[in-house]
């Protein structure tokens, strides 16, 4: 296809410029057409949240579907209730973690996951040939607002941990939502668990006043802050719809998202007298060492939370998730889910000791991020000359080029939906990753300006 929508977190803009009503509304015909059935709508608490998703609604009626209008709530809560309720998908109007003036169309599968490629390819193949297939006068869908899918999702969450051992540990925490869509259950989970919260930025309000809805270290200053003041067990954040979870230990230091992946892995793992635990080509080599000593395996593959569920669902592992605080347990669900990892985080905690203790077993490396300016036309061949370059390391090429040292790895991608090569490198030190960091920076410039001519 040479006309694209969905990037890999939905289609996304700025509100009343990219993301119009227009748009919205004639997404929503393409879903409805593709899908039909019963489809459940959601949103988090983005001021633009109600007009964009009145505008899919409207779209989606227009071809026959049957709505269920889920209010506010997170993305995860959205996802569980399609699954539960078996229905035939879902839509979700978020932006996730990006600032508020963007909102975002989001679509679920009906076994609860995010939507294959194969069929947003399909919903983009209709919105841009215009072939909606809306109904006459009186078979147009309806409408049905529903109240019960936050008690339903929480329940589940609840009965996925052992609640009694939470409670028995009186642990308080401080839980920071961002203003988001979590405001609306991650308190309320608090509470069923037994567990003391002091909640900050948990009133939802569209325009993040408490703090960007990334949970960035710098981001969560404050929170961190409060961790400390009040002596704290935990400090809990989650990004705008709550899909993810970033911790802060009980001495006020920030936890990245790789890390808590790994403890969680590896305690998962060990419960289970072994599995596979499944995660992008992306992740730190900290999972691997964490999950490998106790008798585990790991599993890479492309970036993307869809691609690890369905590799996870293929494979029946018993873990999976990205660096990113976005974890997937297959025994609630096959998604990213922010909450969950919330009470599986407290378990642990509460079973194995405080987290700064056990976040020091865990194996640390530096990890450092960029991008290198690129346009589409000549990824392939930029890639091309990359794998020949390096034909005689170790790579992988799962998705882009990973090549290993022996102090550390080096990964170069394409995005899928930006002009730019994405840049991650990892070093057992700070000072070999930034070597690598900067010497392949270099390197990647040299190779696109050569193929530019």
């Amino acid at each position: 296809m040479t006309r694209r929508l969905f990037g890999t977190n939905g289609v996304r803009g700025i509100v009343n410029s990219e993301m119009s009503i227009e748009l919205a509304m004639d997404l929503g015909r393409a879903i409805g057409t593709a899908l039909g059935g019963r489809l459940a709508i959601g949103m988090d608490s983005r001021i633009s949240g109600e007009m964009l998703k009145c505008a899919v609604s409207a779209g989606l009626m227009s071809t026959g579907v049957k709505v269920f209008d889920l209010g506010m709530l997170p993305t995860p809560a959205l996802q569980y209730y399609v699954k539960a309720r078996k229905l035939d998908g879902g839509v979700v109007i978020t932006a996730s973690h990006n600032p508020p003036e963007f909102n975002g169309i989001k679509c679920i599968a009906a076994d609860g996951t995010e939507m294959a490629r194969e069929d947003e390819e399909r919903i983009e193949r209709i919105f841009f040939d215009r072939s909606f297939v809306v109904k006459e006068w009186d078979r147009v869908g309806s409408l049905h607002h529903q109240s019960d899918a936050p008690n339903l999702y929480l329940d589940s969450i609840v009965r996925h941990v052992d609640k009694d051992a939470i409670r028995k540990a009186s642990m308080t925490v401080v839980v920071d939502c961002a203003n988001g869509a979590g405001s609306i259950t991650t308190p309320r989970l608090l509470e069923l668990l037994g567990v003391r919260a002091i909640t900050l930025n948990c009133n939802p309000q569209g325009t993040f006043p408490g703090r960007p809805s990334e949970p960035t270290e710098e981001s969560l200053s404050d929170l961190i802050a409060l961790v400390k003041k009040t002596s704290a067990d935990l400090g809990i954040a989650h990004d705008g719809d709550a899909d993810r979870t970033i911790f802060i230990d009980e001495n006020g230091a920030f936890v990245h998202g790789d890390r808590s992946l790994a403890l969680i892995a590896r305690s998962i793992v060990k419960s289970r007298g072994g599995g596979l635990v499944v995660t992008p080509v992306s992740t730190s080599r900290c999972v691997e060492d964490a999950v490998i000593a106790i008798g585990g395996q790991v599993k890479y593959t492309k970036v993307g939370a869809p691609i690890v569920a369905r590799v996870m669902k293929s494979t029946n592992a018993v873990f999976g998730g990205e660096e990113n605080g976005g974890l997937i347990f297959p025994e609630h669900q096959y998604c990213r889910d922010g909450l969950m990892t919330v009470a599986k985080m407290l378990e642990i905690i509460s079973k194995e000791g405080r987290l700064s203790s056990l976040l020091n077993e865990i194996p640390r490396y530096s990890l450092i991020k960029g991008k290198v300016e690129c346009r589409n036309g000549i990824k392939q061949d930029v890639m091309a000359q990359l794998c020949d370059r390096f034909r005689e390391k170790a790579i992988d090429t799962t998705d882009g080029i990973k090549i290993f040292f022996d102090d550390g790895w080096v990964l170069i991608r394409p995005s899928g939906t930006e002009p730019i090569f994405r840049l991650i490198v990892e070093g057992v030190t700070e000072a070999n990753a930034k070597r690598y960091f900067a010497e392949f920076k270099t390197m990647l410039h040299e190779i696109i300006q050569s193929v530019n001519g």
